[in-house]
């Protein structure tokens, strides 16, 4: 199962950065293309089930996933249960000196298409790495902002 895994330096604590990461339908002002909605659950416990549109119909495709652990401020993982996206994902908070985080993103993914999807991914990896870490450094821009401002 190919995993892929991003992280970024964020000038504020966990909780801080865990507030604004799991304010679900905000996950759109950070990750590129997407809105994100709770659709069963609080979103914020395990068992929750969160869904995440990517794309511009018709383009696009629905990921769905459950939360299967949620230890606030510091780690949640969810399993992946859609047609397209399936596998785990892990995102982490992890404190660092002078009240900073550092914020990884980890998924580990069954690919889609059988032998076809194999063959892509070394082709995919590199454009989803640049993606999410496009979306980290907004995150990371999002969360020093608010914290500044409050």
């Amino acid at each position: 199962m190919p995993e892929l895994s991003v992280e970024v330096i964020v000038r504020a604590t966990p909780q801080q950065v865990w507030d604004v990461v799991f304010d679900w339908p905000r996950q759109g002002e950070w990750i590129l293309g997407t809105s994100v909605a709770v659709r069963h659950g609080d979103g914020r416990s395990v068992g929750s089930e969160v869904g995440a549109y990517t794309g511009r119909p018709p383009m696009g495709f629905l990921d769905t996933f459950v939360i299967t652990e949620w230890s606030e401020p510091h780690r949640c993982e969810v399993v992946h249960t859609g047609t397209v996206v399936r596998g785990t994902g892990i995102f982490e908070c992890r404190p660092l000196p002078a009240g900073r985080t550092r914020f990884v993103w980890t998924e580990s993914l069954d690919l889609p298409w059988g032998r076809l999807g194999a063959m892509g991914w070394p082709i995919a990896r590199p454009v989803f790495r640049r993606g999410v870490q496009r979306s980290l450094t907004k995150l990371a821009e999002l969360v020093e902002r608010e914290v500044e401002s409050a």
